[in-house]
Order: C-alpha cells, then structure tokens, then sequence
C-alpha cells in the first residue's frame, strides 16, 4: 500500500481495520444466501470478508489501477465477481437476478448520487454503508432539525435508517479530514409512487427558509389546491417543508396528484 499513490478526486480513503471491516459486514447481516454489490471496492480490504461469509458478490470499482489487487481474490474466491467501471453507469439488472444487499466504504464525492440509486432501486433490499459522519446524520435525521432534509426523506420512505456505528478518520489510509460513520438502511417497505413523492419533497426543500405554501407555488403545483391538502392533513398553511414526516410527504403527494 506504501507504493500506491492514493486518488484524492476519487476520495480514495481506504479502511485497513480487520475488526472494523468484520463488523461492518456483521452490521449487514450478510450470508451465504445473500447477493451483495459493493460500490468502491479499492484494494479488497472489505471485499475479503464479504466473499468469506460465502454471499454472491459483485465488487464495482472505477480505478483500473486497483484491478491488480482484485483480480487474484476473484481468481481465489468463485462468489466474486470483479467489475472494472462506473457503478451510476452500469447495468446491474444484466449482472444477476434478485434482490441483493449493497455494502461498501463509500467514497465522499460520490457518495449521495449512489445512495438515491440504491434507495430507487425495487430490488435493493437493505443498504449498510460507510460514509462521512454529517451524511449519516442527514440520513437518519428527524423533522424539525437542519440536518433533515431530501436525503432524510427518501431514506425513510423506503424502511428504518439508523447510525449503527461511529469510526473516526484515524481508521482510514491516508486519513481523511472528518470523521465517518456507517448507517444502515432496512427497505422493508415498497413505495407506490415514490417519484412523485420525491418530487414534493425536492420542492419542499428547494427553499428552506419558505413556507412549504411557497414552495411548492414556484415549483408549479396549484395554491388552491396545496391548501385544501395541507387542510386535509391537518397542517398550518404557514408550515415548512422541514416539518412533515416522510409519511407527511406521502400522503401530500397523492393529495396532490
């Protein structure tokens, strides 16, 4: 590891903790019955204990200079399947059937467009990732608190979201300049509609010092009828978007639709 010269436009911090990795993949409850990707494998530090527990893996990493470290486990280990690419471009349905787990380190730059892939995505069914410690914060925040927000919303829609571990930037190499955290996300519900939900609440948050009224008013929806829906719900037309539950949400968008 001394030798590779580690990207910082790919966020390339890397977990060397046997104990860490071993329990991050204890916190994803992986099996040999299960099917995992992981996004950013790097050199396969947490890679080795998810093939170990016998699950299906399919390790996604975009910097082909790792490829060296990755091919000789999947030669190793049958469950492995190494794939060299962009994980936001690539075709997962053409990989394998069924529903899977996603596990990984999560590189900072990247680390919010894959997590609303995953949480879009009808056949992910749990999420347990690695990310910078704010993100975690924002994912399991509740209504009312700055840290609540679109992240919050679509995370929540989709089951229980929870901070199950703190890890500080001491763990990484080279060490990163915050602090991380690893969250897990349980989908066990399914969300009729979610798009449109989401677009609510893209709305709602686009200006949090406005009224939920005004939002939703300059995103195009109808006053009179944003005011009859809010009347429904029980809510004050001078609410703001930071205060409705994820179910708030949705019972507001089928109102609106």
């Amino acid at each position: 590891m001394e030798k590779f010269r580690h990207s910082h436009s790919l966020g390339q911090n890397f977990l060397t903790d046997g104990n860490l990795l071993s329990a991050i993949v204890s916190d994803a409850e992986v099996g040999a019955d299960d099917t995992v990707v992981e996004v950013g494998a790097g050199m396969g530090a947490l890679t080795l204990p998810l093939v170990k527990s016998g699950a299906r893996v399919f390790a996604f990493e975009i910097d082909n200079r790792l490829e060296e470290y990755l091919r000789p486990l999947e030669k190793e280990y049958p469950n492995l399947t190494v794939v060299m690419g962009d994980f936001m471009k690539a075709d997962i349905s053409g990989l394998f059937a069924g529903e899977y787990k996603a596990v990984a380190n999560l590189p900072y730059y990247i680390t919010t467009p894959v997590l609303f892939r995953l949480l879009d995505d009808v056949r992910c069914k749990s999420v347990t990732v690695m990310v910078q410690k704010e993100v975690a914060e924002r994912i399991a925040a509740t209504p009312g608190g700055k840290d609540y927000g679109v992240l919050s919303v679509s995370a929540q829609l989709s089951g229980r979201a929870q901070v199950v571990r703190s890890v500080g930037r001491q763990m990484f190499t080279p060490p990163p300049n915050v602090d991380s955290a690893v969250v897990k996300i349980d989908k066990n519900r399914e969300i009729e509609g979610k798009a449109q939900i989401m677009e609510v609440v893209r709305a709602a948050f686009g200006m949090r010092r406005k009224t939920l009224m005004n939002c939703l008013s300059s995103a195009g929806y109808d006053k009179i009828k944003v005011t009859n829906a809010l009347q429904t719900l029980g809510l004050c037309p001078d609410v703001r978007g930071e205060r409705l539950s994820p179910n708030e949400f949705s019972a507001l968008a089928k109102l609106l639709k």
